[in-house]
């Protein structure tokens, strides 16, 4: 069975091929990524790896995890499975601002800085 695993604290320099040739000595590797962020296309410095055999990503976890990687502890665990709903952007909402949200912004005044609307001037 595949097990996919989570690689943490990456150097920036690290791409796709650098990743799968770290994590090649330790069997076959079905896939493998860095996530990049998507405007700018520069590391976020973490990535997966998948292997076709769990021994194989044990062994890996194992012998990799918290070693030196041009001066940053890797850090290599078992993927937590991703959550339905989770990942993309999304905007304004869970309690982060949004419009018309307590921080500010467009609200109908009083508070931190927002437009009053109406009242005394």
């Amino acid at each position: 069975m595949a097990m996919r695993l989570y690689v943490g604290n990456l150097p920036y320099t690290v791409n796709q091929a650098k990743l799968e040739e770290i994590f090649s000595p330790f069997g076959t590797i079905v896939s493998a990524s860095v996530i990049t962020d998507k405007f700018s296309g520069r590391s976020k410095g973490f990535g997966f790896v998948e292997f076709d055999n769990d021994d194989a990503a044990k062994e890996a976890i194992a012998k990799l995890d918290g070693t030196d990687m041009e001066g940053r502890p890797l850090r290599v665990n078992e993927a937590k499975p991703r959550e339905e709903g989770t990942g993309g952007s999304s905007f304004g909402g869970g309690n982060r601002g949004g419009f018309g949200g307590g921080r500010g912004g467009f609200s109908s005044g009083g508070g931190r800085g927002g437009f009053s609307r109406g009242g005394s001037r």
